[in-house]
Parts: structure tokens; sequence; C-alpha cells
């Protein structure tokens, strides 16, 4: 479980690298809406993918 989650908050970010600066004050936050977001995404397309 561990793993997983440095993987997505690896992924984050680099995506909120892209939108703010990584030395801002802002940033931790950023990279928790990414990552919601990411978990969010997967979420769906795994509720998609059984539905078929």
């Amino acid at each position: 479980m561990s793993f997983i989650l440095r993987v997505v908050l690896a992924a984050a970010g680099a995506v909120a690298a892209l939108l703010v600066a990584p030395e801002s004050d802002v940033f931790p936050v950023a990279q928790g809406m990414v990552a919601i977001a990411l978990i969010a995404a997967v979420v769906v397309v795994a509720a998609l993918w059984r539905r078929r």
C-alpha cells in the first residue's frame, strides 16, 4: 500500500510541478489535489472497466 501511495504522489508531484512552482507555498496543496484527481480517475476507469 505504501508503494502505491508513493507512486501516486510522485506522479502528482510531476503534474503539479507543471502547474505551480515547486518552491511555492501552495505546491503541497496542488500536489494533494492532483493526487486526489489521479486516484478518482483510476477508480472511475476501474468501475467502467468492470461494467463491460
